[in-house]
């Protein structure tokens, strides 16, 4: 392994270039993980509630001394991200292994199955190279680190929750809690921040954007945010510490403010839809992993 690091840090240029090729592979998984994880979840939620109501029906049945009939499992086939195989999903003809070849299978195919010609949506080959050119700029800020792996692992859980949330308008527990428990590990040896920074940054992450959710909720009646967003900005304080908070804060606001004016102005969005906040705080944190200190400093040098 150390010798293997040294090469790589003798040619930069190379391990770039492996980080773009392995990251894009990676990035074709997400792509499963983005369709299939939301799915996954409602089976399972819609599971859970034929138990409860199979259950609840029992007591009924059982107070007048019937039998009720085993409930019917609503989803008999095994479904997660591995099972099924990847297919097109009007045909249902599999895919080909080199026609999933990360960004150059999409353009073998142009755009098209290959059996039945139903166009391929661009999205999957632009997840693909945003996930291949995100790790390869890691790569080299970072070099061959513990930094690297790190903020790599970081950067795919997000790009898998902006997808979801951007379809979905949900930020995912099975990714958001495990990534606030490993910033905090991640710090015990101050990785990042200090471990009593990434603790405070944690709490300060969640209860900043919970306190903003119950004030807006008792002001106007609605939600204003889902628990995901307190979740998710709680992550960038376990992970970088609390003083990253307000630039995350401030840079997703911004955005978040510019595009949804932007689509109410073209159309695209009307007034009072919701839209998701996850990308937008996705989007800050990593630039703020990257470029925090830089725009801190920057901002107070103007002052």
């Amino acid at each position: 392994m150390t010798e293997l690091i040294s090469v790589f840090s003798q040619l930069p240029w190379l391990f770039i270039s492996l980080s773009f090729v392995f990251a894009a592979v990676i990035g074709s998984f997400l792509n499963v993980v983005i369709h299939r994880m939301p799915v996954m979840m409602k089976r399972d939620w819609q599971q859970e509630c034929n138990h409860y109501l199979s259950e609840y029906k029992q007591e009924v049945f059982d107070a007048n001394q019937k039998k009720l009939e085993a409930p019917i499992d609503a989803f008999p086939e095994k479904y997660n991200l591995v099972i099924p195989g990847s297919a097109c999903p009007k045909c249902k003809t599999n895919i080909k292994p080199i026609h999933n070849l990360p960004i150059l299978g999409w353009l073998m195919l142009k755009g098209k199955c290959a059996a039945c010609s139903t166009p391929i949506s661009a999205r999957y080959p632009l997840v693909e190279l945003i996930t291949g050119s995100l790790i390869a700029f890691l790569a080299w800020h970072y070099g061959p680190s513990l930094e690297f792996v790190l903020t790599s692992a970081l950067t795919f859980c997000l790009i898998a929750l902006t997808g979801i949330d951007l379809d979905e308008m949900l930020l995912p527990d099975q990714i958001t809690l495990p990534l606030l428990w490993l910033g905090l590990i991640v710090n015990l040896d101050a990785t990042f921040a200090s471990t009593s920074n990434a603790l405070i940054g944690a709490a300060a992450g969640y209860l900043s954007l919970w306190s903003v959710f119950w004030v807006f909720k008792l002001l106007t009646g609605k939600d204003g945010m889902g628990y995901g967003d307190f979740k998710l900005l709680a992550v960038f304080g376990a992970w970088f510490g609390w003083q990253v908070l307000p630039l995350v804060i401030l840079l997703s606001s911004l955005v978040g403010a510019v595009i949804g004016i932007a689509l109410i102005v073209f159309k695209k969005l009307n007034q009072g839809n919701p839209i998701p906040f996850g990308p937008y705080i996705a989007a800050a944190g990593w630039i703020a992993m990257i470029w925090g200190e830089s725009i801190t400093n920057w901002y107070l040098s103007t002052l």
